[in-house]
């Protein structure tokens, strides 16, 4: 992974270029959570890469460097209730547009990790599998995989018939058994429901 993309930006005069990336668009149940990283240039954080290739621990140390390194990073959850008012894609850039806003130190110019985004307050481009090639997009990733990952174990606390320590809210069968013994908990995502009470209308609601 090179500095490719962030030296361009600078070259157009953009001083503090921030990554953008989101985690938990699929689940059925939890929050969405999005990241904004401003990286110092040049850093070099050994293993950085796209939070899905990374396993659990690696991405709990690199959140840990990513953290105590960068010069400004920001997190934003979008919960359930208004996934199922808004939709998950605008609940998607709802959470990217308050973590760059939540930077402690203003981002001029972000990098967004896919192949469009909405409601930026600020100049930015989207790069597909942007999170494999740009450090600050990398770094945005781990950051939010790790802090939703994080909120899913402690729901686990709360609701622990469901599993989520082990899916983090994705739909799995042993998910899906649970919501047919327990029907959803207050976390669920109505609107991510429908197709499996199509298959199980039978199931508790």
């Amino acid at each position: 992974m090179t500095w490719e993309f962030e030296e361009k930006a600078w070259a157009q005069g953009y001083a503090s270029v921030c990554g953008v990336d989101e985690a938990g668009r699929g689940p059925i149940a939890g929050p969405v959570c999005a990241a904004a990283v401003i990286l110092p240039a040049g850093i070099v954080i050994d293993g950085l890469n796209d939070s899905k290739k990374l396993s659990e621990k690696k991405r709990e140390m690199l959140f840990d460097a990513i953290t105590e390194q960068a010069l400004a990073w920001s997190v934003s959850l979008v919960d359930e209730r208004v996934i199922d008012e808004i939709n998950i894609l605008q609940a998607t850039y709802r959470a990217m547009r308050q973590a760059v806003e939540g930077l402690t130190r203003p981002a001029d110019f972000a990098y967004v990790d896919g192949n469009r985004s909405e409601g930026l307050c600020i100049p930015h481009a989207c790069v597909v599998s942007g999170d494999a090639k740009v450090p600050s997009v990398a770094a945005a990733s781990i950051v939010a995989k790790v802090t939703r990952d994080r909120l899913m174990r402690q729901f686990a606390e709360r609701y622990p018939q469901y599993g989520f320590e082990k899916h983090k809210g994705y739909e799995t069968k042993a998910h899906d058994e649970a919501l047919m013994m327990h029907g959803p908990c207050p976390i669920h995502r109505q609107t991510f429901l429908k197709k499996f009470y199509q298959k199980h209308p039978e199931a508790p609601r």
